[in-house]
């Protein structure tokens, strides 16, 4: 199967996202301009123009995959040429399962290895797999029964099992994976990198490895990922929706991005030569490791000539996603600082045009919230100060609704395609029972997303003031939140709630409806962070398999 040419692809894909763009923008100055222009309106304007390019970003990736998913046979083959020579069976090459670990419960990270493992012995390719444990666990009484626990594992395992942990965890999960291809790797010639949390099948491991053996030049084939069935209400509702939106992004993405795609750390399997040859990261000028590693492995690999992929299917590859909003944030804010490291790394010599696009859409990923905070902050302040009488609400309503859509159009896409496929539909008990389902997402969406914005504004205008964030463990154990707790965490953005309630409410009744949806999402967050990590309300969503994921359903 031989694939079209890129260029003309890119040169599509950029004409549509300047298309969309340019719609918002005129949607944009017909909101503004009648009755003249305030200051505040001008930089509204300007701030509405730095929402553009991830807004448009979102958007074209989705038409574009939601076009792939309905109308190709084969989606993931249809962006993924390896597929179609792929010689399914035992391979020839040798793979190291490679998973990182610290400070972990053992309890979970353990039986979908032993899942793995069972199914690869069973497909007769034992003694083309070893599994490695690579710990950063500081020495004490976690690493001693760390190391216990993954022995005994080891001693009960068909496929060759290892433990190495390292004294000090330099370069954190990068230097992790270094170290062990440095040292460990001999003999091997793929590594399939998981997370603690992480979780695939025999077969699906078994596809990776016959695409990567079908195309001697790719160095990363990364895996879509789905959430982990789960009865927590945050994650619950949360990956309801990412699900849908990753199928149709990834695929919109891949399209027209080919051999330079995204890594995303972990479900993914790796060439190791080309990997340990040029994917060595530097530490920072200011001295520090580099966060959100990932991406920066994959435009060093497009740079060197090697093709990073994505097969884009879910099917059997999933990982944990946090069990609270809090977490969630907290793991938010933790990206957000790796990707702001990239502003240092977009000088570089030697980057690809499309591996510098690469950092610079991480680094959009988060910029935007500072420009939404804002534009709700200056139509505050143009309101007190008269500004604004003269604009037209239905146009207004419009803007919002579009822009709305533009940024969350990836998971509308996925939820089209599911109600346009029955046999899609079915594995999630029906059409009606998923709209009830993509209704409370959405409902949840409105809710958390404005406060997330929030956080990740509030985050980034002290980031630059010397706020270190470093990757410290996850917490991914089912807890609730109480409310000192949640007040910690979220007293700011609920501030902001209450006091622009009372400028909007100030300035007029209907522009304090036209805000409302923002600023119920700011005055209860803290409620909402408790809510959805309460076992109660938890235990409601899944009597009414309310979210409930394929997987889910097929086991009850």
């Amino acid at each position: 199967m031989t694939e079209a040419p890129i260029l003309p692809r890119r040169i599509a894909f950029l004409a549509l996202a300047i298309s969309i763009m340019a719609g918002l923008f005129w949607l944009a100055w017909a909101t503004l301009a009648p009755g003249g222009w305030t200051l505040a309106e001008i930089l509204i304007l300007i701030c509405i123009v730095g929402t553009l390019p991830w807004a448009a970003l979102s958007a074209g990736n989705a038409l574009i995959g939601l076009g792939i998913l309905l109308l190709a046979r084969d989606p993931a083959a249809a962006i993924l040429p390896a597929l179609a020579t792929a010689r399914p069976g035992i391979p020839s090459a040798r793979t190291a399962i490679a998973i990182c670990i610290r400070r972990e419960d053992m309890a979970l990270v353990l039986p979908p290895l032993a899942r793995l493992l069972a199914g690869l012995a069973a497909a007769g390719a034992a003694d083309r797999f070893s599994l490695w444990f690579l710990s950063d666990t500081p020495e004490g009484e976690e690493a001693r029964a760390e190391e216990a626990a993954c022995r005994a594992f080891a001693a009960a395992q068909p496929i060759a099992t290892h433990y190495r942990r390292r004294a000090q965890n330099t370069g954190f999960k990068s230097g992790n994976v270094m170290e062990f291809l440095d040292h460990h790797a001999d003999g091997h010639d793929f590594m399939l990198c998981l997370d603690a949390d992480s979780e695939m099948t025999a077969k699906t491991v078994l596809r990776l490895v016959a695409c990567m053996e079908a195309d001697a030049k790719l160095a990363i084939l990364q895996q879509l990922i789905h959430g982990r069935p789960t009865g927590i209400a945050f994650p619950r509702l949360f990956q309801f929706g990412m699900r849908q939106g990753m199928r149709a992004w990834a695929i919109g993405q891949a399209w027209w991005q080919g051999d330079e795609g995204p890594y995303w750390g972990h479900n993914a399997v790796i060439r190791i030569a080309p990997f340990r040859a040029h994917a060595r990261l530097e530490t920072l000028p200011d001295g520090s490791h580099i966060l959100s590693h990932d991406q920066v492995e994959a435009t060093r690999l497009h740079a060197a000539g090697w093709k990073v992929r994505v097969l884009a299917d879910d099917e059997g590859s999933s990982e944990g996603n946090p069990p609270s909003y809090s977490d969630f944030i907290t793991r938010d804010l933790r990206w957000a600082a790796g990707n702001m490291q990239y502003l240092a790394l977009l000088r570089l010599p030697g980057l690809t045009p499309m591996a510098r696009w690469q950092l610079v859409q991480a680094i959009l990923l988060f910029l935007s919230a500072p420009f939404y905070v804002a534009i709700l902050l200056l139509a505050a302040v143009n309101g007190l100060t008269g500004g604004g009488n003269s604009t037209p609400i239905g146009v207004l309503l419009a803007l919002l609704f579009v822009g709305w859509c533009c940024h969350y159009a990836a998971k509308l896409a996925g939820y089209v395609e599911v109600l346009l496929k029955p046999a899609l539909a079915v594995r999630y008990g029906g059409r009606g029972q998923f709209l009830r389902g993509a209704l409370a997402e959405v409902i949840f969406t409105v809710f958390m997303e404005p406060a997330r914005l929030m956080s990740q504004c509030l985050f980034l205008l002290v980031l630059p003031f010397g706020i270190r964030v470093g990757w410290a463990p996850q917490n991914r154990s089912e807890r609730g939140i109480s409310f000192a707790d949640a007040w910690k965490q979220f007293w700011a953005p609920t501030l902001a709630g209450l006091v622009l309630t009372f400028v909007f409410g100030s300035v007029s009744f209907t522009a304090l409806l036209v805000a409302a949806p923002v600023l119920i999402s700011l005055i209860c967050v803290i409620p909402f962070a408790m809510l959805t990590a309460n076992p109660r309300f938890s235990a409601w969503l899944v009597a009414r398999q309310i979210c409930a994921l394929p997987e889910e359903l097929k086991r009850s």
